[in-house]
Order: structure tokens, then sequence, then C-alpha cells
């Protein structure tokens, strides 16, 4: 859909997925123009011998299907397969100028990239540059820096496991811990949350365990948008008479019923599966007043005589009950209900639910990651599971929803920011350099150094890092005050137009498509959001000839940046296997005989200690760890003060947008609106379709505004309301993140509703 469309309001009352999906999926292939070669690829998606899905991370079931695809990830695949292509000659059409004033989805629709470029400042256009060029521009201004600390290296999620191993070691070689990751904007979180509680920063279930769960609680996650796969487990457990509780701000279509695409029963009856049992509508911010809730509902059960702890698991397995028993019994039930905006009987009600599963998973989201303190608050989740020993048996455990399809793979094989000495003595011990034991940076320090003028050279290993991070007039200006920008991309994004003095486009493989090299046929490997690690082939001809993949990148640009290097780059640049067998003797925990055990199917899972009870951390307990208080958020004392947060659409990837439009919400050919709650649209003189601005509650003197937004009546709490990210990026402040993990709080940033000066188009609402 194009922006000449009439902006429409339509709210959508059929099931999620079924004829809706399948429809959606055949559009796309259509529109891309790859009906045939899109389903050809969506029959090795996801398969033994084939290529992961380049969209979520969630795993690939035991006894996989015939079609083991959802419409997202067969979205993401028509857009990697498109016949649309970013040439030299696109580039002798547009200045960068005027590509700064097309939209995302236009530069997203305009296709792939085709051959290196590098960027003209007198013609303000990118231009072609031979290969070898480009990485003799890198290494040189990388050799030229006063300190390795001056360069930024980014990672994407999709970057696989060889790729983002080699990259780093290569900038630890260079000297730097600088690891900006796109998880610090989401995820991280459970990385640098959970440890402390249960000793490990992912996920503790296998698929499988959906199967023995008694009670799902899905939270602050949109699955039938961004995990759509994992539909088909609640499908699955519903049909069980398993409980399904939603936690969540906004209900979310699939989450209250569903239609397997996959079900031929149902797609041919039209029929559907209701899936959330109790749907809990948290007001922003909510979710830690109803885990204390639930917890008090616990320890005043157990205080009747009800054996509803796992007394036995808790004396062998955990410290810290009393300090966080004497925490939730000081929590109030009119605070609780207050902060939460859940009346107390809904609380027990689901309170109720947990206390009689034998056997329970909590899925989150970022509903719960970004806040100031979603690392303390995903303790409080673990807290619950503890209570009644739900880690360590089947049906049970604890599992963060990840996006990416490799971002945490990414952070097992060494891209962190703040690594361990054991994982620096082991690459010591492997690669024979000392790499540096200072901390680098995460994503906000990079664009803080970018501004102080300490960053020179930022590399961009995929994604769109200037897109999708905060406070966007502070983040372009901080971008344009660098040296150099180097952007490895299969598509054009925003990110190669704010750029630096000198910049450079890299176009890569797609994990569609086949590498080749001196050696033979590659491959790479990917691991899920449960510990799975597979392999990925590509089964497309690449797009063009002059498209590199990942790993050559990094291995050409260690080799022009450290000639004296004794690391064997150019036998790893062509033979993967070697590179494999180099993760297995820096992680011989984990990665044991990497080489041969990837050569199973269906791959490997990973160790995950607190499956076998097992706790690394300091004591070697899990930990019951306290979050005082009931807000997870700084209070802003005023009524007029909305909490937002920003969302994806169904139509989206990310900082991908596949088109204008949000089906499951209703809204078509159109990204500039705010769901609202009628009351609060009514406090405020509002009717639907009205245009509006909103301004940023700040104490920096800042003034950070998005004007021309349509307000849609939804079911929002009473103050919440939401919008589509990354459209609504300038209003969250740079300093405005969990203190923890440095992830930004764009689930709750403090806003008040202006009036708009903009002219924006008449939204038609419908029904």
């Amino acid at each position: 859909m194009s922006n000449e469309k009439t902006p429409e309001y339509r709210p959508y009352h059929h099931p999620a997925g079924g004829w809706g999906a399948a429809g959606a999926t055949a559009k796309v292939l259509m529109e891309q123009s790859v009906l045939v070669k899109g389903s050809r690829g969506l029959l090795s998606m996801n398969q033994p011998g084939g290529f992961k899905c380049p969209s979520c991370a969630f795993p690939d079931p035991d006894h996989r299907k015939t079609l083991e695809f959802c419409e997202n990830g067969a979205k993401a695949l028509a857009h990697e397969a498109t016949k649309g292509r970013v040439t030299r000659e696109f580039f002798e059409k547009y200045t960068v100028t005027e590509l700064m004033q097309k939209s995302d989805y236009w530069l997203e629709m305009q296709g792939r990239l085709t051959e290196p470029m590098r960027y003209d400042a007198q013609g303000d256009r990118y231009v072609p540059v031979a290969w070898d060029d480009a990485f003799a521009l890198i290494g040189q201004h990388l050799r030229a820096l006063d300190s390795p600390h001056q360069a930024e290296f980014y990672t994407s999620g999709r970057t696989a496991n060889e790729t983002a191993f080699l990259y780093a070691i290569f900038v630890r070689e260079f000297g730097t811990n600088n690891f900006p990751d796109c998880s610090n904007m989401c995820h991280e979180p459970p990385s640098r949350g959970q440890p402390p509680a249960i000793g490990i920063g992912k996920g503790t279930i296998v698929m499988d365990d959906f199967e023995h769960a008694e009670a799902i609680f899905v939270i602050g996650q949109n699955t039938g948008t961004n995990s759509p796969r994992m539909m088909t487990n609640l499908v699955e457990a519903r049909k069980r008479g398993v409980p399904i509780v939603l936690i969540n701000p906004m209900p979310e279509r699939a989450l209250i019923r569903f239609t397997e695409p996959q079900d031929v029963l149902q797609m041919g009856t039209f029929g559907s599966t209701p899936i959330s049992s109790e749907f809990v509508h948290v007001r922003i911010g909510g979710d830690l007043a109803i885990f204390k809730g639930m917890m008090k509902a616990l320890f005043e059960a157990e205080a009747r005589g009800e054996k509803v702890l796992d007394l036995d698991f808790i004396r062998e397995h955990t410290a810290g009950l009393e300090a966080l028993r004497d925490d939730v019994m000081g929590c109030s039930w009119a605070d609780i209900t207050r902060i939460s905006g859940i009346a107390e009987d809904q609380i027990r009600r689901i309170a109720d639910i947990y206390m009689k599963s034998n056997a329970t998973i909590i899925c989150y989201g970022m509903g719960l990651t970004q806040h100031q303190e979603g690392s303390r608050l995903l303790q409080q989740v673990a807290n619950l599971l503890l209570l009644r020993g739900n880690f360590g048996k089947p049906g049970a455990g604890i599992a963060p929803i990840r996006g990416h399809s490799n971002v945490q793979g990414d952070r097992t094989v060494g891209i962190d920011e703040k690594p361990t000495d054991a994982y620096l003595d082991r690459v010591r011990d492997a690669f024979g350099f000392e790499p540096p034991r200072e901390h680098g940076h995460h994503v906000l320090e990079a664009i803080e150094a970018m501004e102080a003028g300490t960053a020179r050279v930022f590399f961009g290993m995929g994604g769109n890092f200037i897109r999708a991070v905060p406070d966007t007039d502070r983040s372009y200006a901080a971008m344009r005050n660098l040296n150099l920008t180097v952007g490895v991309a299969t598509k054009l994004n925003r990110g190669h137009l704010v750029h630096g003095k000198d910049a450079l486009i890299l176009p890569v493989v797609a994990r569609s498509e086949i590498i080749r090299t001196e050696a033979g046929e590659q491959f790479v490997t990917i691991e899920d959001a449960m510990a799975n690690v597979t392999a990925s082939r590509g089964v497309f001809e690449p797009v063009t000839e002059h498209v590199r993949p990942e790993t050559e990148i990094v291995c050409r640009m260690a080799m022009a940046t450290l000639p004296a290097s004794r690391t064997p780059w150019a036998d790893y640049m062509v033979d993967y296997t070697l590179i494999r067998d180099k993760i297995a003797e820096v992680y011989p925990e984990i990665y044991a005989d990497f080489s041969e055990r990837i050569k199973n199917p269906h791959g490997l899972h990973l160790d995950i200690p607190p499956r076998r009870r097992v706790w690394q951390t300091p004591n070697g307990k899990a930990n019951f760890l306290v979050l005082p208080g009931l807000e997870v958020n700084v209070p802003v004392r005023d009524t007029a003060m909305l909490r937002l947060a920003t969302i994806r659409s169904h139509d989206q990837y990310n900082t991908t947008i596949y088109s204008n439009s949000d089906r499951y919400r209703g809204v078509y050919n159109t990204r500039l609106v705010i769901f609202m709650n009628r009351d609060d649209m009514a406090e405020r003189g509002l009717t639907n379709g009205d245009v509006i601005g909103l301004e940023t509650y700040s104490d920096d003197g800042v003034r950070r505004y998005v004007d021309g937004l349509n307000v849609l009546d939804y079911p929002m709490p009473r103050g919440a309301i939401a919008g589509y990210y990354p459209e609504l990026n300038p209003l969250l402040p740079l300093d405005y993140f969990d203190g923890i993990s440095g992830t930004p709080a764009a689930k709750s940033i403090p806003v008040k509703v202006v009036e708009s000066v903009a002219s924006a188009p008449a939204i038609r609402i419908a029904g």
C-alpha cells in the first residue's frame, strides 16, 4: 500500500491467522514478484538442509511439518528474495538529501543492494567502489585512530554465529570491547537481570515443555505478530484445557482467537481457537504490582496452612526467601490495585491459576524489558517461578521470547561489551593475543561517545542502527559527527543516509542465499530462543556476483586493519569448519565437538544449567531478589501525563516496514496514529480521528515533539497510549533507560497531548 491511499481505521473482528494470513502471504510474494521463487524458498525455510528464517528466534518444533513458516517469515523471505534492485543507476538518480525525504517503507521497497558504494560528498551521492578499495578505506580509518576505543562495532541479531564469533575476535584483537548490539535496545535485561537470580540470561524451557505445562502466562508480548509460530503451541495447549493468562496493556487479536493456517479442518470450516483464558488489562508499568500481588496471595495462602510453596525446592536450591516475603507482605492491596489498574479479585484469580498448576511457563517480551527497572522486574518473574519450584522439571520455566533470529547466539559467541575474564582468558589462549579487559560501550554509551567526539568510526554489521535508537534528532546529529560509517546490509535503509564524512554501504549475501568459497559451499549456524543451534544453508543464488558473505567481510576488514595479525583470517574466510573448531576451543563446555555435532539435521542443544537445577551464581543458589516498591519507572506527578508504549505493527519487522497498515489493529494506509482510551480522549476534548501532537515530559530542557498523529479510540487502560516505532522514537530521551542493562524504557515514555500544527490527512473511521 502506498502513502497516497486514504488512511482508514476499520476495527478487525476476525480470528488472527487463518485465511487472512494465507492471503497476506500470497500477496507479499506477488508484490515482490517472487511467487514461484518465494514459494520454493518457503519449502526450505526452517527445514533440515535449508535455511533459518531471517525473522524471529522462535525454535523449530521437534516434529516439523512440511511447511514450517508463518506469515511474517514469508514477508521476510519475500522482501529478501525480491526482484527489486538498488543499482548504481538508482544512486545516480537520487541524492542522499532526496532519499532522506523518503519514508522507511519506500526505502524498503526499492529492493536489494547490488554492489559496494562509497559516499561522494561533492555530489551528495553514493558511487560505486571496488571491494579492495572499500576495505583499504576501513583499515585506513581504523589505523588512524588515537585509540581503538574511538571505534564502535555494532551487531544485528541476524548475524550468524560464525561471523559474530570472528567479529568479536577481530574487534578485541584491534583493542576494544565496544560492542553496541541490537539486544541493548530490547532483550538486554534477561542477559543482565536473570543471571544474579538463576545464573543464566537465557530461557530455561525447550519446545517439549509446552506439552507438559499446566499453565502458561504470556506477559508483555504480542505473540501473533512477533513470534507467530508460537501460536501453534498455545493453540495445542488450549485444546488440552491448559489455562493461558495474558497480561498486556493492549488486547492483541491473536491471543483472543486464532485460526491455524495449517489446520485443514479449521481453515475449511472457518473455525478458530480461543487462546487466553484470562486477560489481565494491566496499566503500562503495572506488571510489578501484579507480580507482587500474586506473590502476596501465595504467602497469604501459605500462612493459612495451604501448601502452595515448594518448600523442599526452596530449602535445597534457593536463598533470600525471608527478605522477599517481608517486601511483598509490606505492599498493601490498595497500592497494588491502584498501580496495576487491576482489581484484587482478578489478581487473586490468576494467582489461584498459578497455585493450582504443578508446571508453569512464564513467557515475556519487551513489554517487561523496556522499562527503567526492566532487569530487576525480570528478577520478580524468577521469584514467582522459584516459589513453586518451576525450574528443572517438565513443563516449567522462564521464556524470554526474543525477536531477532540469532541475537541470543551472537551473545553466546562473544558479542558482549562486558565480557567475563574467563572468556577473555580463553580468547588469549586460543588466538595468542591479550584482549582488552575494560568494559566497552552499549548502544546509548556509543551515541554519547559520538556526541562527545570520542567515537570517530562506526561499523554496522547489519541492522538499521540509527533508526532503531532513541532520541532521533540527537542521535542523527551524533552519527553525523563521525569520520567513517560503514553499513553491511542486504537492503537500503535510513542508516545509510545518516552517515559520517566518509561512508560505505557493503552489500551482503542474504540468509536465504548460497555461500560459496574456494573450499566449496558453506553453511552457518543459528541459535534460537531456546538454545538450539542448527545449520542454515541458503538455497537461492546470490542477488549479484558483487555481494559478499558477511564472514568474508569481517575477515577482509581484519586483514586490512591488522596486517601483522597472526590470526589466519584468510583460512577462516573460505572454510567455516575452522571457525566452528575455534568456537569449540573457546567454549568447550557448550560447544565441544561442534563441527561433528552440527551434522545432526536437528542441530544441538546448548546446556542450560537451571534445567538441571544447577545455579551458576556466586553462592551456587537461585536467589530471591527484592525490588522495593511497586513502580518500575520514575513517576511523573502530573494528571495530564500519559504513558506511551512504542509498538510494532503486524506488517513490520523491527525497523523494516512491509506496508503502512496493521491488519489486526484495524489501521490501514498510515502509521501516524495513537491508540488511546476513550475516557482519556474525552477528558482532553478529543474525538476519534482527531489530529494531535505529543510532547515528552523531560527535565533536560530539550523539547521532544511529534506532530500529525491521528487519535484512535482503542481499548487501552486509562493513562496508557500506544503508537508505532520507529516513528515515535523522537519522543524517547537517551537518558530514559534501565540502569542495569542500558535498555531504553520505550514501553513507558511520559508524554502529554499538545495542539497539532501539522496538516495531516484525515483518517476515515469505518464502523
